[in-house]
């Protein structure tokens, strides 16, 4: 056991397998471990180099783990498998984890803190509401059209329909179906308070983030993307520029170049799909508003929609604030506003 100098770790809910090697890169120990015992094992350990990839409770580990003294590395799964050896089983995967950790170009994900994780939860929790929401939303609709009461789109249709609802004057509603779509409408109340709720608490959480009001800055960016640009990257320095973080995020092009011939493709979309999903809808809000007021303070962007369509553009520009939020991240900077262009 003492000579144990790095150790790969296959986490799992109750069976964790060990797979451990010495200096000169023999395996010393292969041992599965319950979830009870896996503390215990790594506390009689001196410290050394532990590898795990970075998924469902990777960071509480990773976490508990570097407490005991030994150096923990999370990398994601996707590069961890080339590594994997025929068959897949858990002391595979374990010697695969061993097998990366040791190379000198593997990317690590940074340990997220207990509060991060917590801001996290909150987005995907509002998240979760806003996806009941719509589906509410959806059934009410449909469950009316089959009577044949229709309202219109949007925010005012759907009050126009709970209105019928409640107050039962359309005699082409049966009671029974009545009382159904009441039970909608009481469940989509409470939804939308859940969901104001969420957005108190993530707007309490930015007030009181110093890095986070200053992204606020960034036209595009509100507290629901400056909050999830924080908890989700808690070291920006682990990208070696902006560009590598917006790659990171999933807002570049795909690549098929061989022969010294460049041929891009869609957007990779391999990264946070959140986060992704949030930069876009700001840079939306920007090109809305800059076509809304006629002039913009970003020319290459009245440049670009001159030639190309608008979601191409939102893209463009989503790739653009993802940039500049790592540059004010990693170099604690301040927004610099740019002189307004005709749009």
């Amino acid at each position: 056991m003492d000579e144990i100098s790095i150790i790969g770790l296959d986490i799992a809910k109750n069976v964790f397998q060990v797979h451990g090697i010495d200096c000169s890169g023999e395996p010393v120990v292969r041992q599965q471990l319950k979830r009870g015992r896996v503390l215990g094992f790594f506390g009689k350990l001196p410290p050394c180099l532990v590898g795990m990839e970075a998924c469902a409770t990777s960071h509480h580990w990773a976490r508990e783990i570097e407490k005991l003294g030994h150096e923990v590395r999370m990398m994601p799964p996707r590069y961890v498998k080339p590594y994997l050896k025929r068959n897949k089983n858990d002391a595979a995967d374990a010697e695969a984890i061993c097998e990366a950790v040791q190379r000198p170009t593997m990317r690590f994900v940074p340990i997220k803190s207990p509060v991060q994780q917590s801001v996290l939860m909150l987005h995907r929790t509002r998240q979760l509401f806003v996806h009941q929401r719509t589906t509410l939303i959806n059934a009410i609709r449909a469950h009316m059209a089959e009577f044949g009461v229709v309202a219109g789109v949007g925010r005012n249709g759907v009050e126009a329909l709970l209105k019928i609802v409640s107050e039962g004057e359309d005699e082409c509603i049966p009671p029974a179906a009545r009382e159904c779509l009441m039970a909608l409408a009481t469940q989509l109340e409470l939804v939308k308070r859940q969901i104001l709720e969420a957005d108190r608490r993530v707007l309490a959480w930015h007030r009181s983030s110093k890095v986070s009001k200053r992204l606020e800055a960034i036209p595009g960016v509100g507290p629901l993307v400056a909050t999830a640009l924080v908890a989700s990257i808690p070291d920006p320095h682990v990208f070696r520029s902006g560009r590598d973080m917006s790659a990171w995020i999933g807002l570049v092009p795909k690549q098929n170049s061989t022969g010294g011939k460049e041929r891009l493709g869609n957007i990779s979309k391999a990264g946070n799909r959140y986060l992704r999903k949030l930069l876009v809808i700001g840079a939306l809000s920007v090109i809305r508003r800059a076509k809304i007021l006629g002039y913009t303070k970003h020319p290459w962007l009245v440049r670009l929609m001159e030639r190309r369509s608008t979601m191409i553009a939102a893209i463009a520009l989503a790739n653009k604030i993802a940039r500049m939020a790592w540059a004010m991240m990693a170099r604690n900077e301040t927004y610099r506003t740019p002189l307004a262009q005709p749009a």
